[in-house]
């Protein structure tokens, strides 16, 4: 009985370990999307794109025997370059129409991680992605691991509140709040969508190489068009320029549909389940608090 309840134990503080591990990989992409949707005010629903190229370009890199921080760092140049190649094509879309491009721009990504067999694998993914090698230590538990994804995630943060925080984040708010006021003030508004975009996207693509170094397997599933609306949920269930919201929203939303794992329910039902709960929750607070849990702008 004993050797029971100590095998639950350990089994049970491996999935509250994994749980925290993703909840703050979340946190890292949720944040950096509210930098281009909160603070600048642009719908980008490309932004899961970023997720996977930073994924990908990590895991081939690192499969080839380049260092993990080199192989990051080129997938958030890639994701970089990315970014300006579709703001430039999006230049002279606006509202809707921006937010229809980016999504097109995903999808576009989506087909080239499905059919590019060379370098992608397809829809075999990539296996065996090695644990991260940094200054001579090689991060093997999960434990470690939580660690390492914590103190990221503080620093890209803190990186990004002291950017929003300063004259130049003031410009971005101005580019969201009236864009035609601050052009007339000779600000380049281009410029600095294009500036909060690569930002966001160059955050993006770091939580995806913490992501695919810790599963050590992806493939184009993982980074399909759906999963843009649970990130984009958690920005506005948190709040539009918060990233305390973000912070929160992102907790809420990774554990609250983990508790139907521990009601009765059939395996086929938990999938729909945490669906609804996501579209419940949604509504709620859009009815409620239409600024969200945190937010400082409203949801135009």
């Amino acid at each position: 009985m004993l050797t029971i309840k100590t095998n639950i134990s350990v089994m049970l503080s491996a999935y509250f370990i994994h749980l925290a591990i993703i909840t703050t990989i979340f946190v890292i992409l949720v944040v950096s999307l509210n930098v281009s949707l909160g603070y600048t005010g642009l719908l980008n629903l490309g932004h899961i794109a970023f997720y996977g190229i930073g994924a990908y370009a990590t895991a081939i890199l690192t499969k080839q025997g380049y260092h993990f921080l080199f192989a990051m760092f080129i997938g958030a140049v890639v994701a970089g370059f990315s970014t300006w190649f579709l703001t430039i094509i999006t230049s002279r879309l606006k509202g809707d129409y921006f937010a229809l491009g980016t999504l097109g721009f995903s999808f576009v990504v989506y087909v080239l991680f499905l059919n590019w067999t060379g370098l992608t694998r397809g829809p075999l993914g990539i296996a065996g992605i090695p644990k991260p090698h940094i200054f001579g230590l090689i991060i093997r538990t999960n434990v470690s691991y939580l660690v390492f994804v914590l103190f990221v995630a503080i620093i890209v943060c803190g990186l990004l509140y002291l950017i929003v925080s300063s004259r130049y984040g003031k410009l971005l708010e101005a580019v969201r709040d009236n864009a035609l006021g601050a052009s007339r003030l000779g600000k380049n508004i281009f410029k600095l969508k294009y500036q909060a975009m690569i930002i966001s996207a160059f955050v993006a693509s770091i939580a995806g190489s913490l992501y695919a170094h810790y599963i050590s397997f992806i493939d184009p599933s993982t980074f399909y068009l759906n999963d843009i609306i649970i990130v984009l949920t958690m920005v506005i269930v948190g709040g539009l320029a918060s990233f305390r919201g973000s912070i929160v929203a992102t907790i809420i939303i990774m554990l609250l549909p983990e508790l139907l794992r521990f009601v009765n329910l059939p395996s086929s039902m938990i999938g729909p389940m945490r669906q609804i709960m996501y579209a419940v929750l949604l509504l709620l607070i859009l009815h409620f608090r239409p600024r969200g849990l945190f937010g400082r702008v409203d949801l135009q």
